[in-house]
């Protein structure tokens, strides 16, 4: 199912400009992120303790956003409430199978998804910030996950080979990056043939004001950096994959962004 729309391309054209004038922005984005997450693996806290309006603890908001109390007691150090989603919950992930999670922080979506593809799978998290590495592979040793490695790296530019990967998941990080291009590119690349990648994000349903879109405690708690719905999608289609959305979370707005046009989109997307 493709998503493309009259008006897209415009949108597109914009959206590259905006790009074009804050190219200089990209690296002191991604330190601004490294600093924000990194203070957030080795003091803990979640989205909120970097800015959003909202007033839960980790453990509060990953129950609103779909997560059992079997899945958040099974690895408590790494559940930090910094999604928007539980992509393991809804990826139909099979025993054998090799995932790639794209941000993976402390590691809680990958230790969940190492359950469901067994000894036999392999779960691979990728995450820039050296503290929130270090802090899951704790979290494996100390709860015995062999089947989980954990990769120092960028999304936008993966250490993965290609076509190694059968599902790629994400929480709530694509929003974070600068090239959200780059990212989806390097995903089609690790995938292998009719391979498949579960996201969870922070999508724009409206423009927001420029003061907001340069607010750095925004950025760091997932919505400064977001795309407009419609482009999100089209970057997708454009890199070749087709798309289904399965889920839209608008009350996420209320309870984490004070109302701000935003909502969590969760979708399928295949080769």
């Amino acid at each position: 199912m493709h998503y493309l729309k009259k008006g897209w391309r415009k949108a597109s054209k914009d959206l590259m400009n905006q790009k074009e004038g804050n190219t200089v922005d990209a690296d002191e984005k991604k330190q601004e992120i490294k600093e924000t997450y990194g203070k957030i693996a080795m003091i803990g806290g979640s989205c909120c303790s970097s800015g959003c309006c909202c007033d839960s603890s980790a453990t509060d908001l990953s129950k609103s956003i779909g997560y059992s109390d079997n899945d958040i007691s099974a690895v408590p150090d790494a559940n930090l409430g910094l999604g928007c989603g539980n992509p393991t919950a809804f990826a139909g992930l099979k025993p054998g199978n090799i995932v790639l999670d794209l941000g993976s922080g402390a590691g809680f979506d990958c230790f969940l998804a190492a359950k469901q593809v067994g000894n036999s799978g392999k779960i691979i998290g990728v995450d820039m910030t050296q503290a929130m590495i270090e802090k899951a592979q704790a979290n494996a040793l100390k709860y015995g996950y062999p089947n989980v490695e954990f990769r120092l790296g960028d999304i936008e530019a993966l250490p993965v080979e290609s076509n190694s990967v059968d599902v790629i998941i994400s929480n709530c990080v694509i929003n974070l990056a600068p090239d959200k291009e780059k990212v989806f590119k390097e995903a089609f690349r690790v995938l292998k043939s009719e391979g498949e990648m579960y996201i969870s994000d922070i999508v724009l349903l409206a423009e927001l004001p420029e003061d907001l879109k340069n607010d750095k405690d925004l950025l760091t708690s997932c919505l400064a950096g977001a795309l407009l719905k419609e482009e999100y999608l089209r970057l997708l289609n454009e890199t070749g994959f087709s798309v289904e959305i399965l889920n839209e979370d608008l009350d996420i707005s209320k309870r984490q962004y004070g109302g701000l046009p935003a909502e969590s989109l969760k979708l399928k997307a295949w080769k």
